[in-house]
């Protein structure tokens, strides 16, 4: 009897993905008089404050801009193309958000506030030509534990070798492209805790040269217990320094041919993002969900993201976000379309990102449910 009512218990606070848990947090939600301090009061005070330093003059950029002596000093920059046209759409402030497939590049422990398992299936048109498939599995083996497959892939068409005795080319051609699969398990501890590990394998391939590595992602996620804001942290791409192997041969100036065998080890781009996301507007008609996220790369400055998606009876969603502290990208908009079909229910999402100079990045996502 103890076994099938925590079941149930769990089962009804994943009946809406986008509601709080049941228990204090609902509760604060049918009582107007329901005290919103303690932590939850804390934190929409910080949040209040960031917001409001930030567009003065000198505090440009919240922390000091010591992160911009560690520019280029991580490899396997695709694990930082972020993935999912919702979390794009909302200015990658999804950490806090998180609570689909998607969550699998963002937070882990997202997975297991999912009311359904789904397939996720994503493009990225980036810059120069190169294009980015990732593809996502979520199965929920019980009420409390929850299992997620992903895999990456980026690629380009072969470019035209080219060197300092012949730059208009060799008549060569070399490749480029990254391969990324990753194995995420999550568990719901209670109704306002979970957490999530991923462990990743990668290969980065640059003509004759590869790189290989195993990673690892950390996320939590947590109901304050105040209306539906919830507390979320994660870590991802852990993992020791790495080189490529193989070697490689080139003329030199002089004319003689240089093998090169050994090459410098860099860090993987290591990301630390905390995050606080809620529900501003919650019913039947309408959804308005905004989040708020810090930023720590080991290999650039701080910066904050801004993010927020409306939902109309949940059929249409709108998006937008802003990304501070980049040299080109800022603003990111996108839409969203629940598809009714017979045998199962669809998602699909657009999102568009400015680059500045360097153009705009289109994203397009489609998730099913079963």
């Amino acid at each position: 009897m103890r076994v099938m009512k925590t079941i149930e218990t769990t089962a009804s606070a994943r009946g809406d993905e986008n509601s709080p848990p049941a228990g204090k947090g609902r509760a604060c939600r049918q009582r107007p008089t329901c005290n919103p301090g303690g932590p939850a009061g804390f934190w929409l005070a910080l949040l209040a404050l960031l917001l409001w330093l930030h567009p003065i003059p000198g505090f440009s950029q919240l922390f000091p801009d010591l992160g911009g002596q560690r520019t280029g000093t991580a490899s396997a920059q695709f694990l930082k193309i972020g993935v999912g046209a919702r979390a794009m759409g909302m200015g990658e402030a999804f950490v806090a958000v998180a609570n689909d497939a998607e969550a699998l590049y963002w937070n882990p422990a997202g997975i297991a506030r999912m009311a359904d398992n789904a397939v996720l299936f994503a493009h990225v048109q980036w810059l120069v030509d190169v294009q980015l498939e990732h593809a996502a599995l979520v199965y929920h083996l019980d009420p409390l534990n929850s299992l997620g497959v992903a895999v990456t892939y980026l690629h380009t068409d072969e470019m035209n070798e080219t060197t300092e005795l012949q730059p208009f080319g060799t008549g060569r051609k070399f490749g480029f492209g990254d391969f990324l699969v990753g194995l995420t398990y999550a568990r719901e501890m209670t109704n306002k805790f979970s957490f999530g590990l991923t462990v990743k394998w990668m290969q980065e391939t640059l003509a004759e040269l590869t790189t290989r590595a195993f990673l690892f992602d950390l996320g939590t996620y947590y109901y304050t217990g105040w209306r539906s804001f919830r507390f979320a942290v994660s870590v991802t791409n852990l993992g020791a320094n790495m080189s490529p192997g193989g070697s490689f041969r080139y003329q030199a100036l002089d004319g003689e041919f240089v093998e090169v065998r050994d090459f410098q080890d860099f860090a993987p781009p290591i990301m630390f993002r905390i995050g606080l996301g809620g529900e501003l507007v919650d019913t039947p008609e309408h959804r308005l969900t905004a989040s708020v996220q810090l930023n720590h790369p080991n290999d650039n400055v701080e910066n904050l993201n801004l993010g927020a998606e409306y939902w109309w009876h949940n059929t249409l969603a709108l998006r937008a976000g802003l990304t501070t502290a980049r040299a080109e990208q800022d603003v990111s908009a996108g839409f969203g379309l629940n598809l009714p079909l017979q045998i199962t229910r669809a998602r699909l999402d657009y999102a568009w990102t400015n680059f500045g100079r360097l153009g705009n990045v289109n994203r397009f996502s489609l998730q099913l449910l079963f």
